[in-house]
């Protein structure tokens, strides 16, 4: 894991405080799981936010479950297989389309039944090995939550006019993308996306100052990766080309994202909240 500042972990701590006494209401009412989806671009800290909120719903006694959207990725040999019939851009992870939310929505539908009779596995995805770990290492869910957290790069998006899809935003797909064609199937794909958002009871949003440091984020947390020499950790140029991917739809999520979300944290360089509003 990166390592986290003591003013990182001060401010997370205060920010799940906040948040869960902001939905307590709305959670304590609920008959099913509330489902809080957190959005936010790569690098943001969702993941470690959403660590920090399940522990503390969790401190109230409020049984909690955390799903990651990135768990959710198809295997390399699945991408392989989309990269040959539709795009060769499809061998890279991350962008709608290479994630199987089928298997998401069917996990959030059986949780509330879940027990240790019936237990209710979602996966887990070796980013270092760019695959899932075998089913025999999924987590299990074996108590119904009152809680579900959903995080996830740009939770939340809807997809973009086609006439934004027109000009190419960047090196990747100027050149490899020419014709548009990735660009427009992701887009297409999105659409199949929306279900799950809909399945939010409310949407938190951590919203980058601007696109362009997100490079640092994501640098910061392939340094972790390397040091523990990962097989498939990021060099510099990489990561630069890696991100390529996913500039169209989070320059779309910056614009779009704020006006959507039922929490707005705003971010600056340095991850230091500077506004959070509700709406």
């Amino acid at each position: 894991m990166p390592r986290v500042s003591a003013h990182a972990n001060t401010q997370n701590e205060g920010l799940a405080e906040h948040l869960l006494d902001h939905y307590a209401a709305r959670i304590a009412r609920s008959r099913r799981p509330y489902i809080l989806g957190l959005s936010g671009l790569q690098g943001s800290g969702k993941s470690t936010l959403a660590a920090v909120l399940k522990a503390h719903a969790e401190a109230r006694d409020w049984a909690t479950e955390v799903l990651a959207l990135d768990d959710f990725y198809y295997t390399r040999g699945e991408r392989e297989l989309l990269a040959q019939q539709v795009h060769p851009l499809l061998r890279t992870r991350g962008v709608p389309g290479t994630h199987e939310i089928e298997l998401l929505l069917s996990v959030l539908a059986a949780m509330p039944e879940a027990s240790t009779r019936r237990p209710v596995a979602h996966p887990r995805f070796d980013k270092g090995r760019d695959t899932r770990l075998p089913p025999s290492r999924w987590p299990q869910v074996t108590r119904p939550p009152q809680l579900v957290l959903v995080e996830g790069w740009a939770l939340g998006i809807r997809p973009q006019l086609q006439t934004a899809l027109a000009a190419p935003v960047n090196a990747l797909e100027r050149q490899e993308d020419a014709d548009g064609r990735w660009r427009h199937w992701v887009n297409q794909q999105l659409r199949s996306y929306q279900p799950l958002w809909r399945k939010f009871d409310a949407l938190i949003v951590l919203q980058a100052p601007c696109w362009e440091i997100v490079h640092r984020w994501r640098s910061q947390q392939e340094q972790s990766l390397l040091a523990r020499h990962a097989p498939l950790a990021m060099d510099d140029a990489a990561i630069t080309r890696f991100l390529q991917h996913f500039e169209r739809l989070s320059r779309h999520a910056l614009a779009t994202l704020p006006a959507l979300a039922d929490s707005l944290l705003a971010f600056d360089d340095d991850r230091h909240v500077t506004r959070l509003d509700h709406s």
